[in-house]
């Protein structure tokens, strides 16, 4: 009768990752899309969420599924109007209390700069820098000397356009505010990250893109499913403490990006 082999050593072959529960997370931007996606994975790994979004239904469909798999609750809310970050922050601290992530995503579509009358590019402005910007000064403030921050951003960065001069050149300023900021408060023990996604199927694609069109082309790989970012997001949250992933780009794999 052959002896069995001994066992190996295994304690080598893996980085000891921390898990979730037991967290609480803030995102903007959390009722539909990509944010919606964050929150509901987060929930169903036992973070507690707080989110926001514009739109009253769209906020109370998101509750309705984080309430399924998990803990959550949020406010309706427009980050471009004055007074409105600070008002989901301060909401998000009466729910949450001690909240230790912040997804900070919320964002709205904009064209070509010639496309675009000046309302329209100072309200884009509004949401997909500043509010972005003044989330994470509140951010900063609030964690003091732990947490996560990771910030949305976008793949026209990496393919630049004439058809999304705005939103790429937004964009292009959370990628490298992300990247400093990261820097800045790194040795304080907070965490910075960028996930940086391209096509992805949403409300955010419409109408360019209609919904049976999405769905026709996740099904063919020619697209993503928000829910592949959200995937992204967790590796990205539970990596050691010691590590960021500073930038994670996600790319639909059949592609000519």
């Amino acid at each position: 009768m052959m002896a069995k082999p001994e066992k190996t050593d295994l304690s080598d072959a893996h980085t000891a990752r921390p898990g979730l529960s037991g967290r609480k997370a803030i995102v903007t931007g959390g009722t539909t899309g990509i944010g919606r996606a964050i929150a509901v994975l987060l929930a169903s790994e036992g973070v507690e969420v707080f989110i926001c979004g514009r739109n009253e239904d769209h906020l109370a469909d998101a509750l309705e599924r984080i309430g399924e798999v998990g803990k959550g609750n949020g406010i309706a809310c427009d980050l471009g109007e004055k007074g409105e970050v600070e008002r989901f922050f301060s909401e998000a601290g009466k729910t949450l209390g001690n909240w230790d992530i912040a997804i900070i995503n919320a964002a709205v579509p904009a064209e070509g700069l010639a496309d675009m009358d000046g309302d329209e590019v100072r309200y884009a402005l509004a949401v997909d820098f500043t509010a972005y910007v003044m989330s994470a000064h509140r951010a900063v403030d609030h964690l003091q000397d732990r947490g996560d921050i990771l910030f949305t951003g976008s793949y026209s960065t990496h393919k630049l356009g004439p058809g999304s001069t705005v939103y790429a050149g937004v964009k292009s300023g959370i990628h490298g505010f992300a990247e400093a900021l990261r820097r800045e408060v790194s040795q304080k023990g907070i965490k910075v990250g960028l996930v940086t996604p391209a096509l992805t199927g949403s409300d955010f694609q419409k109408p360019d893109i209609s919904p049976e069109e999405q769905a026709d082309r996740i099904q063919d790989e020619t697209m993503m499913r928000a829910e592949d970012i959200a995937v992204g997001v967790h590796f990205m949250l539970t990596q050691p403490r010691r590590t960021v992933v500073q930038e994670m780009v996600l790319v639909q794999r059949d592609t000519d990006a």
